[in-house]
């Protein structure tokens, strides 16, 4: 399959870990993927690793706070590289601070990464799919997404805000062949972050038992199941947890 024939999926927030593995995981079942973040020059060594397993990348510096950014970057995908079929909102921004030192600013730029980015995103996905009358826009959320901890005022008010927004976009967009999906991760991800802070609180990393923490390719496995739903029973919300996790 040439690359101009070729289906094509968008990872906003492409990361070192989640959206690392959602971009391989979609590239080796042929997709052309585009891979969008802050620092689009360290996109550079997931690139390769993608091009060596035969698939197809691209790589774009978004801040997907910014309209203008986000704009530009859905332009060119539709211009230089070909239609959308899947775009996964993947952005972060988990914080933690005190209600009392959590600054103004700090509220705001985690409401814009989690939740303003994420309507930006889905907004412009939702502006070339329509016409079209197919494709797959997914947001990652998260434990926060459903209950407010001690500690994340910010994070979680965010995650809130941004599961409404792909509720209200399910239910306008179904109907218009657009599968909207959040997948809620109940769990601490699998990543050198995770270890470093659940350390730094006093956990034992090593005596963790086996499959405790989320591998970040078990999230892309899920996006992939996800967006190859038939249309006659379409998941709007998924949670997923390791088989340890209390809930």
């Amino acid at each position: 399959m040439s690359e101009s024939n070729a289906p094509v999926a968008l990872i906003v927030g492409a990361g070192d870990f989640i959206g690392a593995e959602i971009g391989k995981r979609f590239a080796r079942e042929g997709y052309t993927v585009c891979l969008g973040r802050r620092k689009g020059d360290q996109l550079a060594p997931l690139v390769r690793a993608i091009e060596a397993e035969g698939g197809r990348a691209h790589a774009f510096t978004l801040d997907a706070r910014s309209e203008d950014s986000v704009q530009a970057v859905f332009a060119d995908i539709e211009a230089r590289i070909g239609p959308l079929e899947v775009v996964i909102f993947n952005v972060g921004a988990n914080v933690r601070f005190p209600l009392r030192e959590t600054t103004a600013r700090v509220y705001r730029k985690v409401w814009e990464m989690a939740c303003f980015a994420g309507f930006l995103v889905g907004r412009e996905a939702a502006s070339v799919m329509v016409p079209r009358g197919r494709g797959s826009i997914f947001f990652t959320g998260a434990t926060a997404s459903l209950r407010g901890g001690s500690g994340y005022a910010a994070f979680a008010s965010a995650k809130f805000g941004l599961r409404a927004l792909a509720q209200s976009m399910a239910r306008e967009l179904g109907p218009q062949n657009i599968h909207v999906a959040h997948l809620v991760i109940d769990s601490a991800v699998d990543t050198a972050w995770v270890r470093e802070r659940m350390e730094t609180g006093g956990v034992d990393v090593q005596a963790l038992p086996e499959d405790a923490l989320m591998n970040p390719a078990s999230v892309a496995q899920t996006y992939w199941q996800l967006h190859r739903q038939p249309r006659d029973a379409w998941t709007f919300e998924l949670d997923i947890r390791p088989y340890v996790e209390t809930w």
